[in-house]
Parts: structure tokens; sequence; C-alpha cells
């Protein structure tokens, strides 16, 4: 899914600075259990088996699941080293994500 444009790098990173986002594989599942996560980001070069257990969750929890280019450019945008998965636990932030990012792929 092609990305609509670049300003969601700075609307995670203020979410980030919020305290609004996590990033990892078991954090990010235990917010959507939790029913916590608002969105979740997953970059495009994730794993098969990754991508398959975020996104099963993503639907089964209908939370929306963005996806972004790359782990690096996610990493940064959050100010940590690359990452493949983050969630937003806040609505505000996770609406505007939506809309800079486009349409969910799962939830």
């Amino acid at each position: 899914m092609p990305q609509k444009n670049k300003n969601w790098v700075p609307l995670l990173g203020l979410a980030r600075r919020a305290g609004k986002v996590v990033s990892g594989e078991d954090t990010v599942l235990r917010m959507i259990r939790d029913q916590k996560a608002k969105a979740v980001i997953i970059s495009l070069d994730a794993s098969a088996r990754t991508k398959k257990t975020v996104g099963n969750k993503c639907s089964y929890y209908q939370v929306p699941l963005l996806q972004v280019p790359d782990r690096v450019q996610l990493g940064q945008a959050i100010g940590q080293p690359a990452r493949v998965l983050a969630a937003v636990t806040d609505a505000g932030f996770a609406g505007g994500l939506i809309e800079r990012l486009g349409p969910s792929i799962r939830g």
C-alpha cells in the first residue's frame, strides 16, 4: 500500500513525545488484546509471521492496521532504532495517522 504523504512522521514523533506510542511485538500485541491500541503501524519489510500475527489480532479486535515503507523510517519517526511495529494509544493521534497514511488494511 503506498503512503499518501510523509506528514505522518512528525505526527508519530509528537505522539511518541506525548507518551502515546509503544513499540515491540510483545508490547503491541498486549495493547491490542487490552484494547488500548487505537491504531497499529507495521513496516512493509516485517516478516510474514509478524504480519500474519499482528494482522489477525488487529482484525479480531478491530484495530486499524497501517503500513509504512520500512523499519528504519518507523524507528526514526519515534526516536528509536529500526522498529517493525508500533501502536498508538490515543484516538486523536490515531485518527491523524489514518488520514495521513490512508485506509487501514485490517481492523
